[in-house]
């Protein structure tokens, strides 16, 4: 799979479910390349490490994606994805399989 970087549709869909800078603080990275950061990595399987400079820095990045995981921000934006994607036609929920076990085996393989 190749890499590309969020589009201005795919970011102004995902942009809701963040959450709202801190009006304390050090201001935080960008959000838009912090989630292309995350993206890039875990397309290509780099290691955080080797991400591109343009991404800003490795822990930055990993920070914000552990953070969104614990706080199942991903699961939000999945879960909006997939309602987008339905309602406009391009899957369709009565045919997805979360495993193999609705696909049939020929007998002697595994």
């Amino acid at each position: 799979m190749q890499f590309k970087e969020l589009t201005g549709k795919q970011w102004n869909t995902i942009k809701p479910h963040l959450p709202k800078p801190s009006t304390t603080g050090r201001p935080k990275a960008d959000d838009r390349t912090t989630i292309n950061a995350i993206i890039f990595v875990l397309i290509t399987g780099c290691k955080w490490i080797d991400l591109p400079v343009k991404y800003g820095y490795k822990s930055s990045a990993h920070r914000r994606f552990q953070d969104f995981q614990q706080k199942e921000i991903w699961k939000k934006i999945l879960k909006c994805l997939i309602a987008s994607a339905n309602k406009s036609g391009k899957i369709n929920l009565q045919k997805i399989s979360v495993d193999s076990s609705s696909i049939s085996n020929k007998k002697g393989t595994t």
